[in-house]
């Protein structure tokens, strides 16, 4: 499918924290999500990950992950990540717009894994530049638009 919804939107203080959900954000062009981490001038300035990844993992794994626990901002339900590569545009509620700049990243021992023995991050996380600013909440649409 090309149009999902946001199911959860996580933030971090820092770099190398577990993040905590929040109901909405605002996003800033050439940078991120106020108030996480990750924001700045660089190619990831937002993660997303699909949904269904955290609930396959934890059925596969016996764990109880929800929003952030994987180190991700976005988690999307109802979008075929399969259709996103590198220069993919998503629009996330009404106005903002990201594009992927990189699918997958190192592995390395992260929060993540040294906390939960697990990452999706590498191998299913796309990381994300933002083109165009807003704000956005949980149930926002998703839509590929390139």
């Amino acid at each position: 499918m090309n149009r999902g919804t946001i199911y959860s939107i996580a933030i971090s203080k820092d770099r190398g924290e577990l993040k905590k959900e929040v109901q909405d954000a605002l996003v800033v062009v050439g940078s991120g999500i106020i108030g996480d981490g990750h924001a700045g001038d660089w190619d990831r300035q937002i993660t997303c990950l699909d949904y269904m990844s955290v609930i396959k993992s934890n059925e596969i794994n016996g764990l109880n992950m929800g929003p952030g626990d994987f180190a991700e901002n976005i988690l999307i339900e109802g979008l075929d990540f399969s259709n996103l590569g590198i220069g993919s545009k998503l629009k996330l509620g009404t106005s903002v717009i990201i594009e992927v700049s990189q699918v997958g990243k190192e592995d390395h021992p992260s929060v993540v894994t040294r906390n939960f023995g697990v990452s999706l991050l590498p191998g299913e996380g796309i990381f994300c530049k933002v083109i165009e600013g807003g704000s956005i909440k949980k149930g926002d649409k998703v839509e590929i638009i390139k």
